[in-house]
């Protein structure tokens, strides 16, 4: 089963140190065939939410809500369990200073996918 593993954290900048837990995390889970992708986000002040109310679109600079820890990432796992997952979530750097949310990726029955 896939499940995502959403890095939030605060956008002090991670250190060489740092970086290098996350490519070793990364290389890891690759050789286990758990990671099947990931990527670091941009930093928040780059970001644009989009809002539909009374049919107007609403596009405001900036994140979604006023937040200390913000989405900085993630990395798609492909686990047998959910406890799996977990522990593989709890071997990202970022659970060490923020928090990794696990969320498993829904599946549509009837479309097959």
């Amino acid at each position: 089963m896939k499940y995502m593993a959403l890095i939030y954290t605060d956008e002090r900048g991670s250190d060489t140190a740092v970086l290098e837990r996350y490519l070793a995390f990364a290389q890891e889970a690759r050789a286990a065939g758990v990671n099947l992708g990931g990527n670091e986000l941009a930093p928040v002040a780059s970001a644009t939410t989009v809002r539909i109310r009374n049919g107007e679109t609403l596009v405001t600079d900036g994140p979604y809500a006023e937040a200390k820890e913000h989405l900085g990432g993630y990395f798609l796992l492909d686990c047998a369990s959910y406890d799996e997952a977990v522990e593989w979530a709890s071997r990202i750097p970022g659970a060490e200073h923020g928090a990794v949310e696990v969320r498993p990726v829904h599946v549509d029955e009837e479309a097959g996918s």
